[in-house]
């Protein structure tokens, strides 16, 4: 009995065509690998992740995605969303007007009161446009002529898990593909040494619990997994076992994985697993990041001017510094997306102590990335997006003084920022009430973003889809979304 006839016997008719297809396509990577021969370790003319046909829909104006997540869910109302008006309402109790039986958190349900608590932050208007911003946020606030403000963002999310899935996948069921993974499914990466999309979890400094963060928010879901986004550690090697161990040359590693490359082309001649594939890719990629990511993580050729307009714990490796000037040479390098994950936002007692340190480890190496990207010509092709998967309360969480006061999960209005590549700057879309507890004007779903981003990057929403489960998948969900064309270039 032959194990492969019997294989092929019980296929289905879906696997048959499935599988022929597939194997065109092994046909092609046969013949982007194996064109080398004895060339060994030349590096293939072709992109290894090429763009798929008809991407992008139309002429991108950003290339490359910076995506800067606060997780936790920074305090809109102490750091973009100014409410004078609150200082009236000081420890009184939120108008049931206002909350609109809204459900809030069984962290405060209990509460006996939900007394009103105002930023004990400073704001002034800043640049050219008057962008309302706080004192937490010195430095970002010298660019807010590059920014666009939503203060309108919503989620249907009240939790951090199912939110954090919500703001990068467009969904809060697990098993969906991650924003950075569509990217690099669709437009590719036009670099063949590094991944096409990179996550960045640095350290903060808070002291803070922080919420863990899950791989799904980097998943690529049901896409294949070769558009997984690659994890940089904060602490250590940048990516485990990529070295070559004791003894083992580099010669050695090249001639050992042609020959396996040409042991997995066979199976999957035979199987037609797209997972094959994948492998085979990832081998390839793992080989050449042997010597890119070395390369990627010096700093010794960065000028000191530059170094030093990213603060001091740009030398640490692991800080959101770093982490900042590592996504400025990523996309410097052909990256397509760049995720850098900073904890510690979730602030339900003693935030102004805990929300001042955040903002320590962040403001300035972000306004840097701004400044550094804009300097090199490259903020015009790169989008910047900034924000978190909700937003506070404006009652206080547990013991409320004029210095100190926490805030719960948020999720009906809070705010993020876009920058760079098609985006125009200066601008403040949607506005809340006086309460900064329901969106006024101008609501912006998380995946009327989400559409939004896309569309910067060249991509119309309603044609981006795969066939999964019998359904069009999008990242943008089958609810109608619109793109948030006031504040486009």
């Amino acid at each position: 009995m032959n194990p492969l006839i019997e294989h092929q016997l019980l296929q289905t008719r879906r696997q048959f065509f499935g599988n022929t297809g597939l194997r065109l396509g092994g046909v092609a990577l046969a013949s982007l690998l194996g064109s080398r021969g004895a060339q060994g370790a030349d590096v293939v003319s072709q992109l290894m992740h090429p763009a798929l046909p008809g991407l992008p829909h139309f002429a991108p104006k950003a290339k490359a995605l910076i995506y800067l997540h606060m997780n936790g869910g920074p305090s809109q109302i102490d750091t973009f969303d100014y409410k004078p008006v609150l200082n009236d309402h000081f420890d009184k109790d939120l108008p049931d007007s206002v909350r609109k039986g809204q459900r809030i958190t069984t962290m405060t349900s209990g509460q006996s009161r939900l007394p009103v608590a105002p930023s004990k932050f400073k704001f002034t208007q800043h640049g050219s446009c008057g962008t309302w911003v706080s004192e937490l946020l010195p430095h970002t606030a010298k660019h807010v002529d590059d920014l666009a403000v939503v203060r309108t963002v919503h989620t249907n999310a009240i939790n951090h898990d199912p939110a954090c899935t919500f703001v990068m996948t467009g969904s809060e069921v697990p098993g969906k593909a991650s924003l950075g993974s569509w990217l690099a499914y669709g437009l590719g990466s036009e670099t063949n040494d590094l991944p096409a999309f990179v996550v960045l979890t640095p350290i903060w400094s808070s002291g803070a619990a922080a919420q863990a963060l899950f791989t799904r928010m980097w998943s690529s879901g049901f896409l294949p997994s070769s558009y997984n986004g690659v994890a940089l550690r904060s602490i250590g090697d940048p990516v485990l076992y990529v070295q070559n161990p004791p003894g083992v040359a580099a010669g050695d590693r090249r001639v050992m994985l042609d020959a396996l490359a040409q042991l997995n082309r066979r199976s999957f001649a035979e199987l037609g697993d797209p997972e094959i594939q994948t492998r085979i890719a990832q081998y390839e990629m793992a080989f050449r990041m042997q010597s890119s990511v070395p390369n990627l993580i010096d700093l010794s050729t960065e000028s000191q001017a530059t170094l030093e307009m990213y603060g001091p714990e740009v030398h640490k490796p692991g800080t959101f510094a770093a982490s900042a000037l590592l996504a400025r040479r990523m996309v410097e390098r052909g990256v397509r997306a760049v995720q850098i994950l900073h904890r510690g936002w979730d602030q339900h007692g003693n935030l102004p102590r805990d929300i001042t340190s955040q903002c320590h480890d962040t403001d300035q190496p972000t306004a840097a990335l701004l400044a550094d990207l804009k300097q090199r010509g490259l903020l015009d092709s790169t989008l910047v997006v900034w924000g978190g998967e909700f937003g506070r309360t404006v009652y206080s969480q547990g013991t409320l003084t004029k210095d100190n006061y926490g805030r719960d999960h948020h999720p009906r209005n809070f705010c993020m920022w876009l920058a760079g590549g098609g985006i125009k700057g200066g601008v403040v879309y949607g506005e809340t009430d006086d309460f900064s507890y329901n969106v006024a004007s101008n609501p912006c779903h998380v995946n009327d973003l989400n559409a939004t981003i896309l569309h910067c990057l060249g991509i119309d929403h309603e044609r981006f889809s795969y066939k999964f489960q019998g359904l069009d998948q999008r990242l943008t969900g089958v609810e109608p979304q619109h793109v948030v064309k006031e504040v486009l270039l």
